[in-house]
């Protein structure tokens, strides 16, 4: 039986090396990003083998009615739902000196979006009896750092909602996972300006193999979620 993976943020990143590996590892793909060139780009990479059809989807997730039209799509196309990363992020530093739209723009993205692919994938797991849902929030989820209240605030509030949504499903046969990684060696990081060079930060590849570990643990275990530090910046 095929297993499907829905990627949001997908185009770069982390969510193109999460994408790429699990299409790697046998799962049909939908793929969700704002930007179609670099997401047909990344399509034109993937092996397709078998009976595999791997679905584009250009959305930008801080539109919810956007959102549930994708996710109906998408349940049409697949028919199932087995694995949903929760990637897609935005980052605008500041704290009260934010204006409202850019604090609000941030919790629709960060926290709104995946809490609305959440609402419409949980219910396909739960009838399915399985599934795993990977929220990638940021140790800023667990550390309020100055100067990033609005960032912080938007990424601990994933990280809350993510427990809360692993407790109510442990029992339906569904695993949720936060992954709260320090400085990763991409985009939002170098324009971030991140004081790290790139050999020095967590890699993509680390949070795929975090997410492939994960989907090879047993069904008995869950785990809640996973802070990984940059070995210079713990502090």
């Amino acid at each position: 039986m095929k297993q499907v993976a829905i990627v949001t943020g997908a185009s770069r990143g982390i969510g193109r090396e999460v994408a790429a590996g699990l299409a790697h590892d046998g799962y049909e793909l939908a793929l969700i990003a704002r930007g179609r060139v670099e997401l047909e780009r990344l399509a034109g990479e993937l092996p397709t083998t078998g009976d595999r059809q791997h679905s584009l989807h250009v959305v930008d997730v801080s539109d919810p009615d956007a959102i549930e039209a994708t996710m109906t799509a998408i349940l049409a196309h697949h028919g199932r739902v087995d694995v949903l990363v929760n990637n897609a992020g935005a980052y605008t530093a500041g704290g009260i000196e934010l204006s409202a739209a850019e604090f609000e723009k941030m919790l629709k993205v960060n926290l709104v979006a995946p809490f609305l692919f959440m609402k419409a994938a949980l219910p396909v797991m739960k009838a399915q009896g399985c599934g795993h849902v990977f929220n990638v929030a940021s140790r800023a989820g667990k550390v309020g750092f100055a100067g990033d209240g609005g960032y912080v605030a938007s990424k601990f509030g994933l990280v809350g909602l993510s427990e809360s949504i692993y407790r109510e499903f442990a029992d339906a046969g569904i695993a949720v996972t936060a992954i709260c990684p320090g400085w990763t060696d991409t985009r939002m990081a170098s324009e971030s300006k991140t004081p790290l060079p790139a050999e020095e930060m967590i890699q993509p590849s680390d949070i795929l193999e975090t997410v492939r570990w994960l989907l090879r643990l047993t069904p008995s275990v869950r785990v809640r979620e996973v802070v990984m530090e940059c070995r210079r910046s713990i502090a």
